[in-house]
């Protein structure tokens, strides 16, 4: 049973191992594969493995050999499931693997924005200390985290943990989630949505991306917000209304944003939040520490095994899909890029 994968650079740029993964069967590997190539290198394979390479329901119909289809990744918008759902492909993600890794940049700049970390470095590294009449100085408001009121949207995993280190820090937590809830420690309250965009201090989103919430930071929202407030998102780019927040933050109605994730991804020259007023934006990084795209790598391989045993595991369309057993070992199978 051949595997595929579409687009492996990303989760493994050389410091993690495919051989497990090949122990499985005849594998391909692919560092990135443009739309155009994707039915030719997918066309022998029963399983296809992809991060962000879309699988479109045109691509599903057009690869019968297709038995499976997993994501290296916990969201799977990139695959059309209601198409493999009608073939009977069972289609699988990651789950939690990342949230460790999420938590520590959700607040890596959360602390940027309040303490500007970065920016007195590289003033210290340009002499200006030691320049300095005094024995400190500070270019910016030093804002501390303890008492300020953290808006958590969405109360998974993520927003769990994030709600925990919040606390942690000695913040206030309110939290918006569609299920509802009862809090369950001192200091977390759960609210409305609009309660809390109005009292919050720090908002951050670790909501799934629907059509609901896209966009769900708009304009509207964004005024709602204190002037002192900060927004994070390390979830998906399109919660966020990007022209209504550059604008929000370039005449002061918002202090300051840090973004993990864009609508586009690499995002356009264009994209006004680039040059938006205290607007720091990480490049889509907050999953990649070592540590957890070695526990990605660990269960995408675990999902696949399960699959060739009959037992799929993580499946997110409830298919059980079929399988013809693992295959040949081809260990060695040249790397294609």
């Amino acid at each position: 049973m051949r595997i595929v994968v579409l687009d492996g650079y990303t989760l493994n740029p050389g410091d993690l191992s495919w051989g497990p993964l090949r122990a499985l069967g005849p594998c391909s590997v692919y560092d990135r594969t443009p739309p155009a190539a994707v039915r030719e290198r997918a066309a022998e394979a029963a399983v296809v493995l992809t991060n962000k390479t879309v699988i479109a329901a045109e691509t599903i119909g057009a690869l019968p050999r297709l038995r499976y289809l997993g994501v290296l990744a916990t969201g799977y918008n990139v695959v059309d499931v209601p198409a493999a759902t009608a073939r009977g492909i069972p289609v699988t993600n990651v789950p939690a693997y990342g949230t460790p890794s999420v938590v520590q940049l959700t607040f890596a700049l959360l602390l940027e924005l309040t303490h500007h970390v970065g920016q007195h470095a590289q003033s210290v590294r340009e002499g200006r200390w030691s320049r300095n009449p005094d024995f400190c100085y500070w270019e910016t408001p030093l804002i501390e985290l303890s008492e300020l009121t953290l808006g958590i949207v969405g109360f998974g995993r993520i927003g769990q943990a994030v709600a925990a280190a919040g606390l942690a820090f000695g913040m206030k937590v309110l939290v918006h989630t569609r299920s509802g809830g009862s809090a369950p420690a001192r200091d977390l309250e759960f609210v409305e949505e609009a309660t809390l965009f109005r009292r919050s201090d720090v908002v951050t989103l670790h909501c799934p991306l629907t059509p609901a919430t896209e966009r769900l930071v708009d304009a509207r929202r964004l005024a709602l917000m204190k002037p002192t407030a900060f927004l994070l998102n390390t979830g998906r780019g399109a919660l966020v209304d990007e022209a209504a927040l550059a604008d929000a933050l370039n005449v002061g109605r918002l202090a300051g944003a840090g973004l993990d994730v864009l609508r586009a991804e690499p995002p356009p020259p264009d994209n006004p939040l680039l040059r938006a007023r205290n607007c720091l934006i990480t490049p889509h990084l907050a999953w990649a520490s070592r540590a957890a795209r070695a526990r990605l790598m660990a269960t995408a391989v675990a999902n696949v095994a399960a699959f060739l045993e009959g037992r799929p595991r993580n499946v997110v369309n409830g298919v059980v899909g079929s399988h013809a057993g693992g295959g040949d070992c081809l260990l060695g199978t040249p790397r294609a890029v």
